[in-house]
């Protein structure tokens, strides 16, 4: 939240200016950047209006807050009233979208899309926006987890006229999402008074529900049955929703029409792909329209078999790989959904593959062909291994060559590392993949960094997240030797060794072997804890704390990190890899384990300049004192 103050002081503010520069230097202070034109405007011109209107409601006292950020990712609603209910007495609240649109018009196969002349795509109808913004905060404040009677959300168009966004009042179907525009100002007023009472200050319902608890996120794999074979269990917001509607509706005009229909859903770590993919899946499926989830990813694609198709062969049987579509026939799905579509290799034969398929057809070519609509989700920060080449750019092209439209949309609000995005920001320019350089990391309130000074304190600091039922993991670079497996009942070879310390990697098989999990397990299973974790297991998964060991192949040298090929034990990386693509793929390896987190990393590395390094970026460079609650740690 940026500002929270009366509807009186909102105004006062916003006459004399004073509001938009405090909004300015609170929001460069939270997120370490200018707030872009668009978002500055709409303080400048909109919040002024809503200010005045609730002032001539009546209703001064009641508590405005600007930017109200949603629990457990990046996502801020324009403004949250608290007041009181003038009937109840309870504690009552209002969602409000704020728009500056003069028209729109509903898309024209599904009116909880709508065309805005200032955007080249659709965008959420702002009812639909407001309704998945009061549904989400009961999802996950606790102050409104058993009252969802006391919130609802609004829209209010205030430059619009009713002719220009009369389309748009086809989704409205209850409180928990209205439209009002400038022409029905009255009518909003009056809407605010039923709401929210004039002779009650608000500040008491904003503390409460500050101070709501915030309910844990939902984690995929833990509901990933119930959302493919019985309902929806994820509350998409703004581009998911606009994402999923896209893809539905592309699916619809397929089947109508005999034709086939590209989409390609970009969004870096946790921006939902993978919650819009099994959401899309899971719809698809109830509807009884032919479609599969496929991966390259090994771990992902099997724990998907085991959590949502558990005991319903035909549930698994619609997660699939990227490699399994070399003899399928043309166009024989409606949809194909490529989840971590970065992962798409050059083809799909290897060294196992029949002579007579290593035709060297590529493989973006055949998922292209196999459905009517092939949608592509991706990042191309995650490219870890050589031949990976799922890029925006290679399927726009593939596209091109059959002359089949290819539709964009790109997802921006995130919601891993507690939905951070000072967070995401902090690793991107750690690691040199955004240009500016390393900046020292600022604690927000949403997620936690950590420097551990060993491993053994790396270790126990995760172990006591555990023993407060959080879930915990260690990852590291690929720079030590992975043994083969060991028999049954043998104990696992402790490859990790750093000075006194030593655990072994996570199994490399699809079985369990002495209490350890099976390969595609470790991210999920709580016994995965013991071994440590690589890309291509932590890859496309998250839990609550991540213990990121950075190992000698990336270490801080003057003013630069250094990549070092020789110190990686991926095989890999041969010689064919050149060294700029080696530094690419390292950087991108640590980019994918420092953003498992939901609730905080800390971070070890072996290298004492570089562990050094860390503490100073990690905010805190001098050692703080030992504590009964954790081990000495820079936060």
């Amino acid at each position: 939240m940026l500002f929270r103050a009366s509807a009186k002081t909102v105004a006062v503010m916003a006459l004399d200016g004073s509001l938009f520069l405090h909004l300015i230097d609170q929001f460069v202070h939270m997120h370490g950047y200018r707030p872009g034109d668009s978002e500055t405007r709409s303080w400048e011109r909109s919040i002024p209006v809503l200010a005045a209107a609730l002032n001539d409601a009546g209703l001064g006292d009641v508590e405005v807050m600007l930017e109200y950020a949603l629990p457990l990712n990046s996502k801020r609603a324009d403004v949250v009233l608290a007041g009181v209910h003038p009937v109840t007495g309870e504690p009552s609240y209002v969602v409000v979208e704020l728009k500056q649109w003069s028209q729109a018009l509903p898309h024209e196969d599904d009116p909880t899309l709508c065309h805005v002349d200032a955007y080249a795509h659709p965008v959420l109808n702002p009812i639909e926006q407001v309704r998945r913004y009061r549904d989400y905060l009961v999802d996950f404040n606790g102050a409104l987890a058993e009252h969802d009677e006391r919130i609802q959300g609004v829209a209010f168009l205030h430059n619009a006229t009713e002719s220009g966004v009369a389309g748009l009042r086809e989704i409205e179907r209850d409180a928990r999402g209205l439209l009002f525009t400038g022409d029905r100002r009255g009518a909003f007023l009056e809407h605010l008074r039923t709401r929210l009472s004039d002779k009650h200050p608000g500040a008491g319902a904003a503390d409460e529900l500050l101070a709501g608890a915030t309910v844990p996120s939902k984690q995929l794999m833990s509901v990933a049955a119930q959302e493919v074979r019985e309902r929806q269990q994820f509350v998409l917001l703004d581009e998911q929703q606009v994402a999923y509607r896209m893809v539905l509706n592309a699916v619809e005009r397929a089947k109508r029409a005999d034709h086939k229909e590209v989409v390609i859903v970009t969004g870096g770590p946790g921006t939902g792909k993978s919650v819009i993919a099994l959401q899309l899946l899971g719809e698809l499926y109830r509807r009884g329209v032919t479609a599969v989830h496929a991966t390259g990813s090994q771990s992902f694609t099997k724990t998907m078999r085991k959590v949502a198709g558990s005991r319903k062969r035909e549930v698994q049987d619609l997660f699939k790989y990227f490699n399994s579509f070399m003899t399928t026939e043309k166009n024989s799905l409606d949809a194909l959904i490529c989840d971590e579509a970065h992962r798409i290799r050059e083809t799909s034969a290897n060294r196992y593959t029949r002579a007579a398929l290593r035709t060297g057809r590529a493989q973006i070519d055949e998922l292209i062909d196999v459905a009517h609509v092939p949608v592509f989700f991706l990042d191309e920060h995650q490219v870890v291994r050589p031949g990976e080449m799922g890029t925006e750019g290679e399927i726009r092209e593939a596209a091109a060559r059959r002359g089949i439209a290819c539709h964009v949309v790109p997802l921006e609000s995130q919601f891993r590392c507690g939905g951070s995005d000072a967070y995401l920001r902090w690793v991107v320019r750690l690691l040199g993949l955004e240009p500016g350089g390393a900046v020292v990391w600022e604690p927000d309130d949403r997620m936690r960094l950590l420097v551990a000074d060993s491993p053994e304190e790396l270790e126990a600091f995760l172990d006591a997240r555990r023993a407060e039922k959080y879930g915990a993991r260690m990852s590291a670079g690929y720079c030590w030797r992975w043994s083969p497996e060991p028999k049954p009942g043998d104990p696992l070879a402790p490859d990790v060794v750093i000075g006194g310390w030593a655990r072994p990697w996570n199994l490399r098989g699809d079985r369990s072997v002495s209490g350890a999990p099976p390969s595609a397990l470790w991210a999920t299973d709580p016994a995965g804890f013991g071994q440590i974790g690589c890309v291509y297991t932590a890859q496309g998964f998250e839990y609550d704390w991540s213990g990121v060991i950075i190992g000698p192949d990336m270490v801080w040298r003057g003013d630069r990190w250094i990549t070092d090929r020789t110190a990686s034990k991926d095989p890999v990386f041969k010689k064919s890899v050149s060294d700029t693509d080696v530094d690419r793929l390292i950087r991108n390896t640590y980019k994918v384990l420092l953003t498992r987190g939901m609730v905080g990393t800390i971070v070890y590395s072996t290298d004492p300049e570089t562990r050094e390094k860390l503490r100073q970026l990690a905010g805190r460079p001098e050692p703080r004192p030992v504590t009964n609650e954790e081990p000495l740690l820079r936060q």
